[in-house]
């Protein structure tokens, strides 16, 4: 892997540094509500900061489509980032205008200003290369360098992440190569046992992760909604659970590779159904294979895995010396479908070796939980991007970093 680093840039001092974050943070009437990816952005920053660049922070927040929106501005994560760095940090409410044109040039050695919302722009996301071009000509004028160290958008062909690093001297930040450190270590060189945990709502989005990674791991759980399509493949109903039935032949064909490999796909033995969606429905435990066979028939939600399948998933877990988890066991969010995902989390604590949240809803689950960063090998800032990795694709936003 070959990757352009900060030392590549040469001294920094006095120079104007424009650093793609990944600040997309979720806000509740204009509070942060989990800061992990404005935490992640510390160490680059600080390193540039210590140089005594003058750094100019720019990053997405949600999807504002292309327009101003006071929903989506970035001036709660200005205010964060000024507390955790300990220091002023400047904001300006536009990002290629006179504020911040204005705020760029007042920043002297060793301080920092936040731009406002790069998708309040147009040219950001637009699917046409020469609006996003002129998109990141504008923003190429208020630095000297560019850092790029957003990893949960480098599988984005977007003006910050691609257009802007082909315009400027660009180079990764200490973010992303982490990222690609430990997603490395994933693909090339795993210690075994090595587990996979996949959950979330849909086996499409995880098709690529379970092809590519297929050959490399001993033993794959299969949790979250994604579980009702492959529990329909082995011919069990599954009432009125999630279900992608166009996937159901993919899904017999990774059952017979797993097989012919010697690769465990583990599957729930129990599940957790509801007689509606809500914290006030009511719940009971059943056996995968009689999901119908509740009080509430076929209209029953399977909403998360049984306290049995969540307790193998632990132990095998706890026995290997690599895992990688993205997406959660159930519906965390509401209480009585959280235990089988507190389980994995908590199990994902015990690994004697690498332990990875890939990112997404996982990293969000665990905090929500109430653990601590530090209680995991590493916590991915991107989902997205760790699944396109882990897939093999080729990310744009790595490639124009020199990345191989």
């Amino acid at each position: 892997m070959t990757l352009r680093t900060i030392e590549s840039l040469g001294s920094l001092h006095g120079k104007r540094v424009i650093v793609r974050c990944d600040l997309n943070v979720p806000l509740s009437d204009g509070q942060i509500t989990d800061d992990g990816r404005v935490r992640a952005s510390l160490p680059t920053l600080k390193a540039l900061l210590a140089q005594g660049a003058k750094v100019v922070v720019i990053s997405h927040l949600g999807r504002p489509d292309g327009e101003p929106n006071p929903k989506y501005s970035l001036a709660p994560v200005a205010v964060r980032l000024g507390e955790l760095l300990e220091q002023p940090v400047a904001f300006a409410a536009d990002t290629v205008g006179e504020a911040a044109s204005a705020a760029v040039s007042a920043l002297a050695d060793g301080q920092l200003v936040v731009l406002e919302n790069l998708r309040f722009n147009a040219g950001e996301t637009s699917k046409d290369a020469a609006e996003r071009q002129a998109f990141a000509d504008q923003l190429a004028e208020l630095g000297d360098v560019m850092v790029s160290d957003g990893f949960g958008v480098v599988h984005r062909k977007q003006a910050s992440v691609y257009e802007l690093a082909s315009t400027l001297p660009s180079a990764a930040g200490l973010l992303i190569a982490a990222e690609l450190d430990v997603l490395d270590r994933l693909t090339e060189s795993p210690e075994a046992p090595y587990a996979v945990v996949l959950g979330g709502s849909k086996v499409s989005d995880k098709l690529g992760v379970i092809g590519h990674l297929l050959p490399r791991v001993n033993s794959l759980l299969i949790g979250g909604g994604m579980l009702f399509t492959f529990l329909a493949a082995q011919g069990y109903k599954v009432g009125s659970s999630l279900l992608e039935s166009d996937q159901l032949d993919t899904v017999r064909g990774y059952l017979a590779e797993a097989d012919r490999l010697g690769v465990k796909i583990v599957l729930p033995t129990d599940v957790v159904v509801a007689s509606k969606f809500g914290a006030d429905a009511d719940v009971v435990v059943t056996a995968a294979d009689a999901i119908e066979d509740t009080p509430f028939g076929a209209s029953g939600l399977g909403l998360d895995i049984g306290p049995d399948t969540a307790a193998a998933f632990a132990e095998i877990i706890r026995a290997s010396k690599t895992v990688f988890w993205n997406g959660p066991m159930g519906v965390f969010e509401l209480e009585p479908f959280a235990a089988g995902t507190r389980t994995v989390a908590a199990a994902l604590t015990e690994v004697d070796g690498l332990s990875v949240v890939g990112g997404g809803d996982s990293a969000a689950a665990v905090r929500i939980l109430g653990f601590n960063d530090d209680q995991f090998g590493h916590i991915s800032t991107g989902g997205g991007a760790s699944l396109e990795f882990l897939e093999g694709k080729r990310l744009p936003g790595l490639e124009v970093l020199g990345w191989q």
